[in-house]
Formats: structure tokens, sequence, C-alpha cells
């Protein structure tokens, strides 16, 4: 089993889509703030079933923010999403990842003293019974079904090699590939990823992104926060633009690379 196997509207004057077909996520006027600086102002986004939606921005532009307030993580002021027609304001974390949404860090967030095979074995467990208990010395007897899963799932990130090495000795891009087999173990409907190929170099990035297409392939929904526009532009089908907290255009790749706002956004920053 791969990786694969697990995983005519028009536009207003800013070029945002109208009568959104499909939706999965819908972000309705999300506001927050931080001892008064406004991370997020009126921030409305639809995200099509089974699309890689890239959002980018320059830094600060409250992308990472918005991705918290989808997992959960952030509570916004004002404002609401829902996925899959559950309101996920409200809910907590655990919630959210048992309705489907799984997150790739900015941050690589493993078990440093668990093996490769035991880090991606615990979210299976979690997400098979509800919780998880970490008992080390009976948390992964007899579970041969998930173990065997596991294995292929480390296999097809590229970490074969690693599969019984503690999760410290990965480089930090190894670390990244080993959430990002934490994550697909779950068979989610969303992944959220937070800037995957960060810490990379360019052989594992595109090698990553090879992976991330063929995960499209199985129609798993995704957004992808990025600042690398080699990775953006591979993979993503929409890309919704974040500038000071607010969106300043959504629409193709093909779109966003000719829009004026965007490329005064990232002045000094990408070059889009």
């Amino acid at each position: 089993m791969s990786v694969a196997e697990m995983a005519t509207h028009g536009t207003d004057e800013r070029g945002f889509r109208s009568g959104v077909p499909n939706k999965v996520l819908h972000v309705d006027d999300v506001h927050k703030s931080f001892a008064g600086l406004h991370a997020l102002s009126d921030v409305d986004l639809d995200v099509r079933q089974g699309e890689t939606h890239a959002i980018i921005g320059p830094n600060g532009a409250g992308k990472s923010t918005l991705l918290n307030v989808c997992v959960g993580r952030i509570k916004p002021d004002r404002g609401a999403v829902i996925f899959d027609g559950n309101t996920l304001t409200g809910k907590a974390p655990h919630e959210i990842n048992q309705l489907g949404v799984a997150r790739v860090f900015q941050t690589p967030e493993v078990f440093l003293d668990l093996s490769v095979l035991q880090n991606v074995m615990v979210p299976a467990l979690s997400k098979r019974d509800g919780y998880f208990n970490l008992n080390p010395f009976t948390a992964f007897a007899g579970e041969t079904a998930i173990r065997d899963e596991a294995e292929e799932v480390i296999a097809n990130v590229g970490l074969k090699y690693h599969i019984h090495s503690p999760a410290s000795s990965l480089s930090r891009g190894d670390k990244r590939r080993l959430e990002l087999a934490m994550c697909l173990i779950q068979h989610p409907k969303l992944l959220l990823l937070d800037e995957p190929t960060a810490g990379m170099a360019r052989h594992d990035t595109n090698a990553t992104i090879d992976l991330l297409k063929e995960i499209k392939e199985n129609g798993m929904t995704k957004i992808i926060i990025e600042h690398d526009m080699h990775v953006v532009f591979s993979l993503a089908d929409r890309i919704t633009v974040l500038a000071g907290g607010r969106i300043i255009a959504q629409g193709s790749p093909e779109e966003i690379k000719n829009n004026p706002k965007v490329k005064e956004a990232y002045l000094g920053e990408e070059q889009v």
C-alpha cells in the first residue's frame, strides 16, 4: 500500500472566488489580536475538497496564527472555523484531531526518546482508541497491524534505515519527515503543513514535493504554509496571500505570480 492509498465560478475585484464548490473547510470572518496587535482581521477562506491550498505572505503576516486557530490552539476573538460540517471553534486540539485534522508543525514535535517506529505508532494508537497513555513497557506490545502499517509509512517517507533509531538522533529535515509520517498514519481528511520543507537540503525538498504530490493523488485535502516559492508553485492548486493579518489576494498560482499587491507585499523578501 502506497502513501497515496492512505491519503465556472467568477471572481470579485480582489480575485476572490465565489460559489466555491465542495468546500471542506470554511474560515468565517476570523479576527485575532494579541495585546492590541491585529494578527488576523476579516479572514474568510474556503478550501475545496482534495485541493492543495497554499497560504503565503511575509513574516508576521498571520499564517501560523491562522493554522493555530484552525486546530484549536488559539481561540479567535471573533469568527468561526467549520470543517466537514463541524464547527471547530471552541473544540480542543485532540477533539479536532479526532474529526480528521492533522498538522505538521513549524518546529517538529516528536517524541525524542522513542524510536522512529514508536513515534509513528503513537498517533495511530491514539486515533484508534481516542486516547493514549504511554507506558513504554506495554504500549506497543501485540500491535502487529499498526506496526506493519507504521513500517510501510516510514519507508514511504524515506526513513526506512532509521526505523529503530531514536528520534533524537535524526537531522532536522528527517524529524520533519517523521512528523509527516505521524500525520499520514492517521489517514486525515485535512492535512495542515507549516513550513514542511524548512531545514531541508534541495534534494530532500524535492523528495518531499514528490511525496506530497503522491498524497494528492488520493484526494487528501492539504493546506500548506511555505516560504519556498518552488514548493508552493510545485504543489498549490490555489493560493491565499496574507499581509498584516489580512487576505490581500487569492487565486491560481499564475494569478498570484502576476498580482501587483503580492509583489508589493513580498518586496524585500520573497519575489513571487
